[in-house]
């Protein structure tokens, strides 16, 4: 089976510093492809470059939510000049979207960044790779009024079946990631199961939201296999169906070469 890891920090440690390693380790349990989405204006270059430098890497850029303090009035001007570039390997605009679980969370100049990089996305015709905590019903306001041709995913999710719905019903991918390896985590599970299979991805957000089990531990993209493995226990198709349509999701959403 192959996997796309569709949401990976490989910019930092523990990846950075072991590209050719954790690339080979991640394809020894068949996860084949990572996304590599930014944080800030800082990251650009590195994410490009590794994208640039190792054919299972693809890049993402954008302007993190979480990291409103650090960003600079020009940062959208330094977005904009990579995405007049051309590069094959950069496949969204991401990771952006709100955040109100954080301390002094300046909401109001998230929802401006946000705004500005989704119409980035519909003018260079790009999907967007969405962040969300406790902002879901306001995240999808902004999807309603912002056109995306290309639509995008909300990752890591972990809200109600209603509010999975509303962004489904807007053409949004679910990002199925580790918070369904914790029986605690009751709802996400009972959503993640009940949601169409040509709607979700697959996911580590590595090295962020360790797998029950890898707690104290750096997530890391091969990880992606274990989401799969509890995914296929929640769901009702066989596995091999599963994986089928996790790939072709990714690939469609991220016009991957399959």
């Amino acid at each position: 089976m192959r996997f796309i890891d569709t949401h990976c920090h490989f910019d930092f440690p523990p990846f950075v510093t072991a590209a050719e390693h954790s690339i080979a380790q991640a394809a020894q349990a068949g996860v084949e492809r990572i996304i590599v989405p930014c944080v800030d204006a800082s990251r650009f270059a590195v994410v490009s470059q590794l994208a640039q430098q190792h054919p299972a890497l693809y890049s993402a850029l954008g302007l993190h939510p979480i990291n409103i303090a650090q960003h600079q009035d020009d940062d959208l001007d330094r977005l904009e000049q990579y995405l007049q570039t051309p590069d094959v390997k950069r496949v969204a605009i991401g990771e952006i979207g709100l955040d109100l679980y954080m301390e002094a969370p300046d909401f109001a100049r998230q929802t401006r960044l946000l705004e500005a990089q989704l119409k980035l996305a519909r003018r260079y015709d790009l999907p967007v790779i969405l962040h969300s905590r406790r902002t879901h019903d306001q995240l999808a306001q902004h999807l309603r009024r912002h056109d995306v041709p290309r639509r995008g995913v909300v990752h890591g999710f972990a809200g109600s079946q209603q509010q999975a719905e509303r962004f489904i019903a807007l053409g949004y991918a679910i990002g199925v990631g580790g918070t369904i390896t914790y029986t605690r985590a009751s709802k996400t599970r009972h959503t993640i199961a009940s949601l169409p299979l040509q709607a979700l991805l697959l996911e580590t957000d590595a090295p962020d939201m360790p797998l029950h089990g890898f707690q104290g531990q750096p997530n890391r993209p091969e990880r992606a296999r274990n989401v799969f493995e509890v995914l296929c226990q929640l769901r009702p198709e066989p596995p091999d169906e599963i994986a089928d349509a996790l790939w072709h999701n990714s690939l469609r959403l991220f016009a991957l070469p399959d």
